[in-house]
């Protein structure tokens, strides 16, 4: 069976362009020296993870969920940050991870004795550090913006007044979001200028995620030449990144037909076998609209035949639009929404009742297999 012949609602994954990408990070990761880890919170499909180990082993997780999906189905090290362990997970948080990263100085109160007796009697040793706030904020969208004043995340420079708390090894901060090379020399100014004198004490820096170097037009060069500078810098230190996004930046589609067409008020909607609120609510938070392969482009073209795309739930807003197309549209045509491989598989819902659409690679030989099909017992046990 081939792409074309996949039946609709389907996300695809194609391998030859998540092996580009994975290309392009391991490049990166080379030539700066520096190591680039897995997030699970932008894709977590695990049943592609034997071509991602290939390239990259180590993970990052914010939850026991994505602490055991890294170790079952990457292997390597994870990196653990979690916005508030608690009493329950933070055992299993010390056995799982290499690096155990705290939100705030009151986590690592609270917990810094259960860290030191783990490394003490286990026979390994767990690298405990700190989420700081750079206060540098580059990110438009506030729902994606971590540094937005009144942050629940990390620590600000004032915080550190009495110096840096004894036992914490590195800092991590994460203040992109799809960014650029130059947000991130931004963020990192910022950085170095509010917690830069702590740098010689510690062992490492996590950089967090939104290193969108992936994306056509991405300065990688720049990116490589940024974190080059800052480790000549700091020589002490492991510098790591986590993206996200850019290791399945365009990497699948979802597959779509048009189910029927219906008019009100002088807009035509075209109906589809997929919904924007259970299967790319991301489209509605963010909000961005997703480009359709068979479509005149991102914009409305006068007189052509457009369309606003409407999901198929009871949802009211559960619409996009407008998108033109040479022809007009007609029920059981197939449709293509580009990208739909990261941040849109991990957020899908089950409202209404309504089915995931099923999950497929197409390899590199053009041939789609079956990775996963949804079924009336995967609604069953989420509501149960």
């Amino acid at each position: 069976m081939t792409a074309n012949e996949i039946p609709t609602p389907a996300y695809v994954v194609y391998e030859d362009r998540l092996r580009r990408n994975l290309a392009l990070i391991s490049e990166v990761k080379r030539r700066a020296g520096v190591n680039i880890i897995m997030a699970f919170k932008a894709n977590a499909l695990w049943r592609s993870f034997p071509i991602i180990r290939e390239y990259c082993t180590d993970s990052t997780a914010s939850s026991l969920n994505e602490l055991r999906l890294g170790r079952e189905f990457l292997g390597g090290d994870v990196h653990s940050y979690c916005p508030a362990y608690t009493p329950a997970t933070i055992g299993e948080f010390l056995a799982g991870s290499s690096h155990l990263t705290f939100n705030s100085l009151g986590q690592w109160k609270q917990f810094a004795h259960l860290v030191e007796e783990y490394n003490r009697t286990s026979g390994r040793h767990v690298s405990p550090g700190l989420r700081v706030n750079p206060r540098c904020s580059v990110i438009e969208t506030d729902l994606y913006n971590p540094a937005l004043p009144g942050s629940r995340f990390g620590e600000e420079a004032d915080a550190l007044s009495n110096g840096l708390p004894a036992g914490i090894e590195g800092f991590h901060f994460h203040a992109l979001c799809e960014s650029t090379s130059y947000d991130l020399e931004k963020v990192l100014l910022a950085f170095e200028q509010h917690f830069g004198r702590f740098l010689p004490q510690l062992k490492w820096v996590n950089m967090g995620g939104g290193h969108l170097m992936t994306r056509q037009g991405y300065d990688v060069d720049h990116l490589i030449r940024l974190l080059s500078d800052f480790r000549r810098r700091h020589p002490n230190l492991e510098v790591i990144l986590e993206p996200g996004s850019a290791f399945t930046w365009r990497t699948g589609d979802l597959l779509t037909s048009v189910v029927d067409i219906v008019q009100n008020s002088g807009i035509t909607t075209a109906i589809i076998d997929a919904s924007f609120a259970c299967h790319m609510p991301d489209t509605l938070e963010m909000p961005y609209k997703p480009i359709i392969s068979e479509s005149l482009g991102q914009e409305a073209v006068d007189g052509k035949p457009t369309y606003r795309l409407g999901g198929n739930s009871c949802l009211s807003g559960d619409f996009m639009g407008d998108w033109s197309f040479d022809q007009p549209l007609q029920p059981g045509q197939r449709l293509t929404l580009e990208d739909m491989n990261h941040y849109t598989t991990v957020k899908t819902t089950m409202f209404n009742g309504i089915n995931h659409p099923a999950i497929w690679l197409v390899d590199l030989d053009g041939q789609a297999h079956l990775l996963r099909e949804f079924t009336y017992e995967d609604y069953k046990s989420r509501m149960s």
